[in-house]
């Protein structure tokens, strides 16, 4: 048996953040991670980004844990600098999303730096490891009995951190605690992360939730199955909130403006969780051949879409809309009618249900340009209940003595909204170890 002061499970940004922190503060670090290489999904991220304000936060994220999203935003600035302190470079703030303030920094110096620090500080990195079950003892967690390559062993640990990254892998959770046909969405992220931190930290009686809480994901094309990591990117219809999306009906059921994030869980719901992005050249012109966010290779991604044998076209006037292709399962005239309507209305300054509170513009401008798309999924809003020190909390409400969490293993920091992963995992991996580190008698 081994003994250490900080067992982190998860070597990902929440994971590897806080071992980097408690290493450097001298405390003994141990960290576990189940795959070939640390990093996780945050290998495949290139900006961390919040809401600018408690107010803007509370605005975008009503139904957030009031004490979980406020110390996103209180502690963003100081986990900005603990980035810059392990010497890499962040770029200036930009906007994002239209509400948050962001940099753009190398994800993969951090995380690789962050090893170095842990290492070089005499802490130990266990990959193809993954911890089978948490050791207790009179309700306080002591560690993990570990599955390694060479067979198993157990780690006394004084706190121990579940940093796995969420359950998005896993299509019974997917499908229990987001939808029913959760599970057939592509993964924009991490497959191995498969719950496997959601079920050591109910084992021993933590609290999860929040019920219905939603996801973080974007819209891509339909049958255009990611091949890389970039595509996570590339593939995204970020412009969705400048287009018109309609469902198998022919019918609009969302305000699109306000974020191709929160139109993909809004599409998921409806039937057969499949629709048609409608814009037209204004949009496409000033938004789908752009950059998302000021720093970010601009990609064409309705070319991307079409050369990937996705279900895209064009029109050259609303008319031909009628004659989408049958087998799309789409009734172009309603759909073309329903665009013609949109437009009267825009153009006479008036709103249609459901009203567009942010581009309200007409899309009167030829071509026109469809795609339809699906929503894919990066990571779930349900999860392990914590307290704003990282404490996993039981299902009395009482912290769980021993653990910890942070990252997208964590339920209540967002509530069917979005103001940034890599924050929250920032954030929370930075406040896990605060919390070890001032409870460990040196």
């Amino acid at each position: 048996m081994r003994e250490t002061d900080l067992l982190v499970i998860g070597a990902g940004m929440a994971g590897l953040t806080a071992a980097a922190r408690a290493a450097r503060d001298g405390r003994r670090v141990l960290v576990v991670e189940v795959g070939e290489d640390v990093g996780g999904s945050a290998r495949f991220a290139g900006y961390i980004w919040t809401a600018p304000s408690r107010q803007v936060m509370d605005d975008v994220n009503p139904g957030g844990d009031e004490a979980l999203r406020h110390a996103v935003v209180d502690r963003f600035s100081e986990g900005v600098e603990w980035i810059r302190s392990v010497g890499v470079d962040v770029r200036p703030a930009v906007p994002v999303l239209g509400f948050g303030r962001g940099h753009q920094f190398d994800t993969n110096q951090y995380l690789d730096l962050c090893r170095r620090i842990v290492v070089d500080a005499g802490g130990e990195i266990l990959l193809r490891t993954q911890a089978s079950r948490l050791l207790t003892e009179n309700g306080r967690v002591l560690g993990a009995e570990l599955s390694v390559p060479e067979g198993t062993q157990e780690v006394r640990a004084a706190w121990t951190l579940v940093a796995t990254g969420g359950f998005q892998g896993d299509p019974e959770l997917v499908a229990s605690r987001i939808h029913p046909r959760a599970a057939g969405m592509q993964l924009r992220s991490n497959p191995r992360s498969t719950g496997a931190g959601y079920r050591l930290a109910s084992s021993v009686g933590a609290a999860t939730g929040p019920d219905d809480a939603g996801f973080y994901g974007h819209l891509i094309p339909s049958g255009v199955p990611f091949t890389d990591p970039a595509d996570f990117v590339d593939l995204s219809l970020y412009y969705s909130e400048h287009a018109l999306l309609f469902n198998v009906d022919g019918q609009r059921f969302t305000d699109e403006t306000l974020g191709d994030h929160l139109t993909t869980m809004a599409l998921l719901e409806q039937p057969e969780s499949r629709g048609l992005l409608v814009c037209d050249a204004r949009v496409h012109r000033e938004w789908i051949v752009t950059s998302y966010v000021e720093g970010a290779i601009a990609v064409d991604k309705f070319a991307l879409a079409s050369k990937r044998g996705g279900r895209v076209g064009v029109a050259d006037s609303l008319d031909e809309l009628d004659y989408l292709p049958d087998d799309w399962g789409y009734d172009g005239s309603t759909i073309r009618a329903q665009v013609e309507s949109y437009n009267r209305a825009a153009s006479a300054g008036k709103q249609q249900q459901p009203a567009r509170a942010r581009d309200g513009a007409p899309l009167d401008e030829g071509p026109w340009y469809v795609v339809e798309c699906v929503p894919a999924l990066t990571f779930p809003f349900h999860g392990i209940r914590i307290d704003d020190r990282a404490r996993v909390l039981g299902r009395d409400g009482v912290a769980v003595p021993g653990l910890l969490c942070a990252g997208s293993d964590t339920g209540g920091v967002y509530n069917r909204a979005y103001a940034g992963g890599l924050a929250s995992a920032l954030v929370f991996g930075l406040t896990a170890s605060a919390t070890a580190s001032a409870e460990i008698v040196v």
